[in-house]
């Protein structure tokens, strides 16, 4: 491909290579490209916005962007674009493109993007090297248009050496100006590999529906999860009712990961904001009582069960039939409990089956969460508090740890919401597997 003239939409997600961005910009614009950027909220911690603005002579593409800014620029700036690049690409954000997240600039992006994609993977390798990642990358290849670039071997930030470095900037130019990168609706030849990486391929693309063929080295592989996700309403009237914050963040966060582990995902979910991704089974219910008897209708289906939904604890004891009149008189509701799903369920479940539930404290957060885990008998517990700045409720970091029977509360620790997810599966594989064995 010529770069003179070309228009290139550059992604850089969040990672310590981002800084060989700002190389990577200056050598496009050397070969007379054209170039826009778009920055996911980690990345900008790494590199500051201004620099990329201010390199570029464009404004940068942020979540939280200036006022002025056009607010349909993840569709304007892929369909301005003759090629999108997503450099560094970090093992979250092959995830989100896999299956079909989108929350920030860089992954809505991709999804709309209908010119050639092509990523450049940095990561840790232990993390480069893991079933997840190898599992996102090869459905990314099979994508239309979406170009891997191999990770090469070598020292890394870390000071750990293996596979996992970010191709250098002048050899991802070098493989543009080479490879036979297609024009926008054009097939997906070979393309030539650089510094001797195998080529690859991409054949037709997936459906949300058409996820690959589970890997059988996968932990999850022949299992089954069941999630619960969002929030339930409890009707007062026809219009009102007593509800829960979930933005179900967190639920589509785990049916990610837990797809990427090789598991069948299912999801009872009640009203909630985020999409799930393709490959997950989503029932819907809206009410508590609802939500119930959908878990304990399937629950013997499963191998492990997640209670990631914010249930109210209480309903109208009577839902009146028509709207409440606003009289501007006091308005007495009388309340009964909702049944605890993650009681009943903990108590239905069989020894090899494996059940999470979640606490949200505000306050004594040790002190609630063992109680909670006590009275439930639950295998373990997400202690999830969000009280932090920019956290919680709708934002994608929460501050979390995972409590387990006959242990020590570990320390609350600020991660994202992926990174929860990933101590929840990752639980759910020692369990599963200890019990099979």
């Amino acid at each position: 491909m010529d770069l003179n003239g070309k228009k290139i939409l550059l992604g850089v997600t969040g990672g310590i290579a981002a800084y060989k961005s700002c190389e990577l910009l200056r050598l496009l614009q050397k070969k007379g490209a054209q170039v826009r950027v778009a920055m996911t909220e980690e990345a900008t911690r790494f590199v500051a916005p201004l620099t990329f603005a201010s390199l570029s002579k464009c404004p940068v593409y942020l979540k939280d962007g200036a006022v002025e800014a056009r607010p349909f620029q993840h569709i304007d700036f892929p369909r301005w674009a003759d090629l999108y690049l997503v450099v560094p690409c970090t093992a979250n954000a092959i995830g989100k493109f896999a299956y079909g997240l989108a929350d920030d600039p860089v992954s809505l992006c991709f999804m709309s993007c209908t010119c050639p994609r092509l990523l450049a993977p940095a990561m840790n390798v232990a993390m480069y090297n893991s079933p997840a990642v190898k599992r996102n990358l090869a459905t990314l290849r099979s994508f239309e248009n979406t170009f891997v670039l191999e990770s090469p071997a070598g020292e890394l930030a870390c000071g750990e050496v293996g596979s996992g470095r970010l191709l250098e900037p002048a050899d991802i130019v070098s493989f543009i100006e080479g490879g036979s990168l297609p024009l926008v609706g054009t097939s997906s030849p070979t393309t030539p590999s650089p510094r001797g990486t195998a080529p690859k391929t991409p054949a037709a693309p997936l459906t949300s529906d058409a996820l690959p063929e589970q890997d059988p080295s996968l932990p999850g592989h022949g299992r089954r999860v069941l999630i619960t996700a969002g929030r339930t309403e409890e009707a007062i009237d026809p219009v009102r009712y007593i509800s829960n914050r979930s933005s179900g963040k967190t639920a589509v966060a785990l049916a990610s990961v837990f797809l990427a582990n090789g598991y069948s995902v299912e999801v009872v979910a009640g009203p909630m904001e985020a999409q799930f991704p393709g490959g997950a089974t989503v029932h819907r219910v809206r009410s508590a009582c609802e939500m119930h008897q959908a878990v304990m209708e399937r629950l013997p289906q499963v191998q492990a069960l997640v209670h990631c939904a914010a249930v109210a604890d209480y309903r109208p004891k009577v839902a009146a039939a028509e709207k409440i009149k606003d009289s501007r008189n006091q308005l007495v509701l009388e309340l009964v409990p909702n049944p605890n799903i993650l009681r009943d369920s903990v108590a239905a479940k069989k020894p090899d089956q494996v059940v999470v539930g979640f606490a949200l404290e505000t306050d004594h957060f040790e002190k609630h969460a063992l109680e909670k885990l006590e009275k439930s008998g639950a295998d373990a517990l997400l202690l999830n508090a969000p009280v932090a700045k920019d956290s919680g409720f709708g934002f994608d970091c929460v501050n979390y740890t995972l409590v387990t029977p006959n242990s020590k509360v570990p320390e609350l620790r600020m991660g994202s919401k992926v990174e929860l997810s990933e101590t929840i599966v990752d639980f759910v594989n020692r369990k599963l597997e200890k019990s099979r064995g």
